[in-house]
């Protein structure tokens, strides 16, 4: 059995697979956890190979905290094959992932096409659903269609809706579906305001943060350095907590036992 690993920060979202962090992958795991993180949940990409290999290879190396989920991102859509939801009932049967995701919409950016982005996250939610896992949700400018996906699927798993950006209603109606509002850095933004009134709103114990690394660096990092890590997630969190008028601990110590809800530490037969 795995360490059951005391409350300390966890970084929801963080992209440690990409080219970006090939010069010092394990060095950024090293500085999350100086910084006080007891885990960091990275997605993978099934449709680059190497996306799911080099985040298996640093869960060996950091057993006790890095977790890994899988998908097909809504902007790969056109590329999803059924091979792919095979790779997620064998990763699930191996233990080698705990979610799947990151899937979703994105009708921001259309590098897809919309109907074939709706048919493959519906596909991966029948399989999350199939092999017991939560999922990890985008969301951009596609609230509706992504409540009705769920919806058509009878998903009830649960998960993530990701690097929040939508309105209270879109949170509510996720959260309604058993799914955490995960923020990242763009809480910190000038022209956040919204998403801090929503942020201010929600139960403490439906909250999570990210950093969604190496992307959204929050203001305070963004004079000395470009790219995202999870260390960082405690600036997100900081202000997370002043938004709420809680101490920073109260809020680091929720918002990880909300992630422990969906991913316990402690299941004797994963490594994680």
């Amino acid at each position: 059995m795995s360490e059951i690993l005391k409350p300390g920060l966890v970084d929801s979202h963080a992209h440690l697979d990409v080219p970006e962090f090939d010069p010092d992958r394990q060095d950024v795991v090293r500085r999350s956890l100086a910084a006080g993180l007891s885990a960091v949940l990275c997605p993978a990409d099934l449709v680059a190979p190497r996306s799911l290999a080099i985040l298996q290879d640093l869960r060996t190396a950091f057993a006790r905290h890095i977790l890994v989920a899988a998908g097909v991102h809504a902007h790969q859509a056109k590329d999803f094959r059924d091979e792919h939801l095979q790779n997620l009932r064998e990763g699930a049967a191996q233990g080698a992932i705990r979610a799947v995701g990151e899937i979703g919409l994105d009708y921001h950016y259309d590098f897809s096409p919309r109907v074939r982005q709706q048919e493959v996250l519906r596909q991966q939610l029948a399989c999350a659903q199939e092999i017991g896992l939560p999922v990890i949700l985008h969301s951009r400018l596609s609230g509706p269609d992504i409540i009705a996906a769920v919806d058509a699927e009878a998903f009830g798993q649960g998960g993530i809706l990701h690097c929040f950006t939508e309105d209270w209603n879109m949170a509510q109606a996720m959260m309604d579906r058993g799914f955490f509002i995960s923020f990242s850095g763009i809480l910190t933004f000038a022209k956040s305001d919204e998403m801090r009134d929503v942020a201010k709103r929600l139960p403490v114990d439906r909250l999570l943060v990210e950093t969604d690394s190496p992307y959204l660096t929050p203001v305070s990092q963004r004079a000395s350095v470009r790219r995202n890590e999870p260390a960082f997630v405690v600036e997100t969190a900081r202000l997370l907590a002043d938004l709420r008028g809680i101490p920073y601990a109260a809020l680091a110590e929720a918002t990880t036992r909300n992630f422990r809800t969906l991913f316990p530490f402690e299941k004797p037969d994963l490594q994680c």
